[in-house]
Parts: structure tokens; C-alpha cells; sequence
């Protein structure tokens, strides 16, 4: 991108939407163009820019929702993202969506942002909530007070928009040209600023007249945003402006000047104390203690800026709101005083996530059996269909009895749990209650020298690890996205549920029938995942220690109001944007893995089928683990999808050709006795099943997030060193108590 005087196009206009995160942004952003896209109340959740179009009095524009941020002033990608579109990409318009209920706060982006731009538009969104907890705000003030157009809404309510719609056009047509009133400085500082600036046009000038090539065109404002970067020093954001505005921040005129201002910060001529900071100085004659006050006075700076944006912004907030009552928050606070506590945060998190997998357990058996005897009908046909058209009898049989049925298997097993999980999920994620979760784990993350972030893409990787690897991109620092996806593995994907349903059903709660049966299943499943969590401390602390030394950075987890969920949305969401998805990476996979296990099933060297060959190496390692060679193998060959691990254990023990597909719970059970299970094996299976390798798309997604093989290996070896070394530590002890 570059800041380019771009030419009048009639046929399409170009609009940024900006925002802080959990305002509504992408609700308006589906409002206008009718797409559908993620619009949970995760801080940082869209990495990308997302676009959509919309017409407006016949005329097309392209909408880009850009990642929500709190500052454009600091490093995280998600503020490099809004910072570098909003400044370079050049959109005729940016509406900068503020919440109404916290309107001083989201009032600091906004200024940052009129440092870069002219061309703005403000929308005060969540009016409703607004109203709810008794806060008014003068929108006709605010206006004059900000210099720029300003429109109160109600995202999901679209009749709202029509005004906001009517600004755009107007903005962006040159109809309306705002005229932001932007943060005035002291005197010394708007003087020192100004110098810089004067020297940059200085360059930019002597550039362009060397230059035969198109130059580009900065506006005055944009010269003052440059000179506070510079003094800053900033230097990500110095490289941005080097690379799309081409000027030479390195010129010996513009760093004698910068050099000046920065003596005279160092020799005590700018006073920082009187722009209400504090600073304390010695005369230290050495060079280091020299570059040290530098970076100090630079600081001072840095805080100085944003010190006088912060009083602007209770200033103003002051004069535009009013409060009815003092208490505007009551019934969120009081209920954050439970879902929050020391007390009851915890437990209440582990009801919420018990109560879900309940649900998902009861819920998805009979779905899961009317597919699978769907299937099977539909497999009887192509047979007769295979028959009929004489295909040869080994290509029918690997075609339907390796790929199709592994397909079957795949989507029965696993589309249910998921059409039931994501939207119970989702609708917790609508309610506004995950970041509690966040939030009642932030403590033990830090103690484990991470990100309290980490714990969102934990979230994420309920669903599916791929997603949560993906996820681990809301994480600023390098080290601690690193431990969070090396670690991500942890937390069981949706693949991997039914499996550990399955056993605790038969072996933990076999003795009990009905509603009792179900419950104590979930309770073990709920133990099982705790193990995953604490795991995941535990590794992230050794992690942090050892090769990827470090201390837990700061961050802003916002606690957003709860809100009423949308039912429509989350099941669209839901289904589309998560279940489908998923599904589609388990067929993808599921297909080619169907036919290799089916050749290793039907080829045979001595009498014995190569499944029965590899089984029998492994079998004296995986009797230390207390399994057997082929549970070890059926986890080798599930590494495209898990769910298919189970299939290729019953396949092994029947000595069958194919996958098996039994439905019933009971029968898989009576198989699994006869093959010499015990309950020492179905623990070590439920945390082997918990802590092995990732699965083949996890590692795919976490080679091109750290862009390394060496990282993707690791990632591979730690769960699954974990998993042998947890599974012979429970044989041994159960060896030593019980035989």
C-alpha cells in the first residue's frame, strides 16, 4: 500500500471501518453489506481485513473491516494492520466505531486516528445499552466538539444505518469535508514537533525534484504525525513510513534536527514537568548513561502524547455524557462478582464447560446412528452399482469399503457432537462469557510465565486445533504465540471427543444405566481435559525456562457487557463458519487415509496383513504403555483425523478388510473386553487419546504459522513424550497396587 493521490473514480469508493474490539463493528460491517462474518466478543478475533460491498444511491462501495484495536500507537499485528490501512491504503472514508457505554475510553483510538487522516466519520454504536444503563450523550456536541460527522446507532437494528449510509456518501463523494479538531500540545512541544515537520517537507521536496518518478502527495497533518513517530522512535512504525510514503527519515538534516530536540531534552532545556510528568535527571558523563537519558527523555515523550490524548478524552466525555444514575453498570457488575470470584469463578467455568459436554454427549447418539444407518444404505447401493457395471472386485472394495466408508464413518462420528458444540459454544461466546473465562484463568497463565491470551486460543481449540493454532495470531509477543501453539495440542479437538465418550461410557460408567451413565461419562471426560489444561501449564512454564526464556508480557482483556445472544446468527455462525469448516478439513483428509488403511488391511506378506505386521513390533512398547500394538498403530494411522482411530481398533481386533462401524456402545465394549482391555487400558487410552500428536492439518497450519520445521517437529514430540511417559508412570503404579 502507498499514500497516493488517487484518482477520482467514479464507479467506486473505498471505506476503512475501525473500531476498538466488542463495539459492534463487524455487526455493522454485515449490516451494510450483507455478508456474514465472525462478530463475537473476542478482543482481536479478525486477524485480517475482511471486505464487502454495498451500493448507496447506485453507487459502489468497498467496505474493509479492519482488525479491532485499542491504539494504532503500539506494535501487535493487529495494530500494524489498522494503523498501515488507515494511513497508506488511502479509503475515501473511515468510520470509527465507538460504544456508547464506554465512550471516554474509545475516544483515545479516535484521536489517534485523526492524526492520520481527514476523512472521518464517527459512529456511536450500542445506543440501546446505552440507554439500558442510563447514559446519555449529547451527539450534536460531539460533533462540534471532535470537528468531524458524527451518527449514533443500533448495529442489529438496520434502519439505524440509513443516516450512517447517507454520511458515507456525502464524505466520500467530497460532499461533506470534516475537519478534525486534533489534540493540541503545549506551546514547546507544538514547536519542536513543527521543526521536525519542517525539516521532512525539506527532504520530501528535494526528493521529489531528483525524482522522475510519480511522487506522492502528504498532506500537512500527516507531516505532524510523522515528526511525533520520529521522536519517538518508534521503530516499526518509522519502517512503515519509509517504505509506503519513500521519505528519508535518514537524512543528515532530519537527524541533526532530531538530535537537537533530544540534546535539549537531555540538558533540561524542554521542562517534561510542566506537561505534567515527572523527571528526575543526573549528569552522568559517560556514553552509556548518555544513551540511557535519551531513551528515557524519549519515553517521556511517549507519555507526555498520550497523557494529553487521555485528558482530552475525559474532557470531552464530560461534556458530552450524562448519567442518570451513578450506578450504570450494576446488574453487569453484580454478576461479575460471582462468574469473576476467587470463590466461585472456577467452579462456575467448569459447570458451564460440564454442562456442554453433557449435552453434547446426550445429544449426538441418535443423529449419529441415523446417519450412520444412512450411509450404510447408501453403501448397500453401490455395491449393487459397482456389480452392475463390473468393476473389478479390488478397485470396488478399496473404493467403498476403504475411502467411502471411512468417509461415513467420519461424518457420522463427527458431525453431530459438532452441530451441537459450536452453537452451545458460540452462544457463550455471544453471552459475552468466554472472556470471564479468559479472565478467571489470566493468574495461572501469567504464573506459567504466558500470555493470559493463551487461553482464548485454548478455547479455540475445542473446536478444532488447526483453529486455535491460527488463533494464537492475537498474541503480540513471538515467544509466548510460540508456546501457545506448541502447546495448543492439549486441549482436545472436537475429533476426540466421541473417542473418550465412547470408553468412559463403557468402562467408567458401564455399570450404570440412563441419565447416570451419561453424567458420570461427562465427569471423566471434564477430568481428562483438566489434565490437558494443567499439562498445558506445566509445559508453557518449562517452556518458559528453558528454551524459550522470557517473562509474561501485558496485555487488555476487555470484559464486554453481557448481551442478549442472536440466536439466528449463532446458529448461521455456528454451522457455517465453524462446523462445515471443520468437517471439510475431515473429509478432505479422510478420503486418501480411507484407501491406505484399506491397502494396508488387504496386503499381506506370510499370511499376515501388514496392519497385523506392524501391530506385532509394536506391541512390547505399547505393552509398557499398557496397550497393545494395535491401539499404538490405530493412532499411528489416525493421524489424518482422529476420529477414525477407534474404526481402525474394532477393524484390527474383528480381523476384518475395512472399518467397522458399530453403533452400538455395548457391542464395541464386548469387543474391546474380549481383546484383553482392562480399565488400566482405558485410562491410558483416554490420556494417550488427550496427549499425542496433533493431527495432519494442525501440523500443516502450525508449519505455516511459525514458518518452521523444526518448531512443527517439536510441536509433534512434546504431547506425544508427554502421553508415553504419563501412560507408563499409570501402568506402573496400577501394576504395583493391583497385581
Amino acid at each position: 500500500m502507498s499514500y497516493v493521490k488517487k484518482e477520482n473514480n467514479p464507479k467506486e469508493y473505498t471505506v476503512a471501518l475501525a473500531g476498538n474490539p466488542n463495539v459492534g463493528k463487524s455487526t455493522i460491517f454485515n449490516s451494510l453489506t450483507g455478508m456474514h462474518q465472525h462478530t463475537g466478543n473476542w478482543p482481536g478475533k479478525t486477524v485480517e481485513n475482511a471486505t464487502g460491498k454495498f451500493k448507496i444511491n447506485n453507487q459502489d462501495f468497498i467496505l474493509v473491516d479492519i482488525p479491532g484495536t485499542y491504539s494504532i500507537m503500539s506494535n501487535s499485528e493487529e495494530e500494524e494492520i489498522a494503523r498501515d490501512y488507515i494511513c497508506f491504503g488511502n479509503p475515501d472514508a473511515t468510520i470509527v466505531v465507538l460504544d456508547a457505554t464506554s465512550l471516554e475510553r474509545n475516544l483515545n483510538l479516535l484521536f489517534q486516528i485523526m492524526e492520520i487522516t481527514n476523512n472521518i466519520i464517527v459512529c456511536v454504536n450500542l445506543l440501546d445499552e446505552a440507554k439500558k444503563k442510563n447514559i446519555n450523550i449529547n451527539l450534536k456536541k460531539l460533533e462540534e466538539l471532535l470537528g468531524v460527522p458524527v451518527i449514533g446507532t443500533i448495529a442489529h437494528k438496520k434502519k439505524t444505518l440509513r443516516e450512517l449510509k447517507n454520511i458515507i456518501y456525502k464524505v466520500s463523494t467530497g460532499n461533506i469535508k470534516p475537519k478534525p479538531k486534533r489534540v493540541k500540545y503545549n506551546e514547546e512541544v507544538e514547536k519542536y514537533i513543527n521543526e521536525i515537520s519542517q525539516e521532512i517537507k525539506k527532504e520530501k521536496e528535494l526528493e521529489e525534484d531528483n525524482s522522475m518518478d510519480t511522487y506522492t502527495i502528504i498532506p500537512d497533518y500527516l507531516y505532524k504525525w510523522i515528526s511525533i513517530k520520529l521522536i519517538d522512535g518508534e521503530e516499526k512504525i518509522l519502517a512503515s513510513i519509509k517504505k509506503n510514503l519513500n521519505i528519508n527519515l535518514e537524512s543528515e538534516n532530519i537527524q541533526n534536527k532530531l538530535e537537537e530536540i533530544r540534546n535539549k531534552y537531555t540538558n533540561k532545556n524542554l521542562n517534561l514537568e510542566k506537561y505534567g510528568l515527572q523527571e528526575k535527571e543526573e549528569n552522568e558523563k559517560s556514553n552509556k548513561n548518555i544513551k540511557n537519558k535519551t531513551e528515557n527523555s524519549d519515553n517521556k515523550f511517549k507519555d507526555y502524547i498520550i497523557s494529553t490524548i487521555v485528558k482530552k478524552c475525559e474532557e470531552i466525555s464530560k461534556k458530552v455524557c450524562t448519567y442518570e444514575k451513578e450506578e450504570k453498570d450494576t446488574r453487569d457488575r453484580k454478576i461479575d462478582k460471582i462468574l469473576t470470584s476467587k470463590k466461585f469463578g472456577i467452579p462456575i467455568m467448569i459447570l458451564f464447560l460440564s454442562l456442554i459436554f453433557w449435552i453434547t454427549i446426550v445429544g449426538a447418539n441418535y443423529p449419529s446412528q441415523i446417519l450412520s444407518e444412512f450411509f450404510g444404505w447408501i453403501q448397500g447401493k453401490l455395491i449393487i452399482f459397482a456389480d452392475f457395471i463390473n468393476c473389478p472386485e479390488w478397485l470396488s472394495n478399496m473404493l467403498i469399503f476403504g475411502a467411502y466408508q471411512t468417509l461415513t464413518w467420519v461424518i457420522a462420528v463427527m458431525l453431530p457432537p459438532m452441530a451441537i458444540f459450536f452453537p452451545l459454544f458460540t452462544f457463550l461466546e455471544d453471552l459475552g462469557y468466554l472472556p470471564r473465562i479468559a479472565f478467571n484463568m489470566d493468574k495461572l497463565f501469567k504464573k506459567a510465565c504466558c500470555s493470559g491470551k493463551q487461553m482464548i486460543t485454548m478455547c479455540m481449540g475445542f473446536g478444532c486445533n488447526a483453529c486455535g493454532v491460527t488463533g494464537c495470531r492475537i498474541i503480540d509477543s513471538p515467544r509466548e504465540r510460540l508456546i501457545a501453539i506448541l502447546t495448543n495440542n492439549f486441549v482436545p479437538c472436537n475429533g476426540r471427543f466421541p473417542f473418550l465418550i465412547t470408553i468412559a461410557t463403557i468402562f467408567i460408567a458401564g455399570t450404570m444405566q440412563g441419565l447416570g451413565a451419561s453424567i458420570i461419562a461427562t465427569i471423566v471426560v471434564i477430568f481428562v481435559i483438566l489434565l490437558g489444561i494443567i499439562l498445558t501449564l506445566v509445559i508453557s512454564k518449562i517452556l518458559s525456562k528453558t528454551i524459550l526464556k522470557g517473562i509474561p508480557s501485558s496485555f487488555i482483556l476487555e470484559l464486554p457487557p453481557y448481551r442478549k445472544p442472536q440466536i439466528g446468527k449463532i446458529l448461521v455462525r455456528s454451522i457455517f463458519d465453524r462446523t462445515l469448516f471443520v468437517l471439510a478439513r475431515a473429509i478432505s483428509v479422510a478420503l486418501p487415509a480411507g484407501i491406505v488403511i484399506w491397502l494396508f488391511a488387504n496386503i499381506g506378506i506370510g499370511g499376515e496383513n501388514l496392519l497385523t505386521i506392524i501391530a506385532n513390533f509394536l506391541n512390547p512398547f505399547a505393552q509398557i504403555m499398557g496397550l497393545d500394538g494395535y491401539i499404538l498403530l490405530a493412532f499411528i494411522l489416525g493421524i489424518p483425523a482422529n476420529e477414525i482411530v477407534l474404526p481402525i481398533i474394532l477393524m484390527c481386533y474383528l480381523g476384518g478388510n475395512s472399518l467397522v462401524n458399530i453403533e452400538e456402545t455395548q457391542a464395541i465394549g464386548n469387543i474391546l473386553i474380549q481383546n484383553g482391555w482392562t480399565i488400566l487400558t482405558a485410562i491410558n487410552v483416554m490420556i494417550f487419546t488427550i496427549l499425542h500428536f496433533p493431527c495432519a492439518t494442525t501440523l500443516l497450519t502450525i508449519k505455516k504459522e511459525t514458518g518452521s520445521l523444526k518448531w512443527t517437529i517439536i510441536s509433534f514430540l512434546i504431547p506425544t513424550v508427554c502421553g508415553i511417559i504419563i501412560c507408563i508412570i499409570t501402568t506402573a503404579i496400577y501394576n504395583l497396587i493391583f497385581v
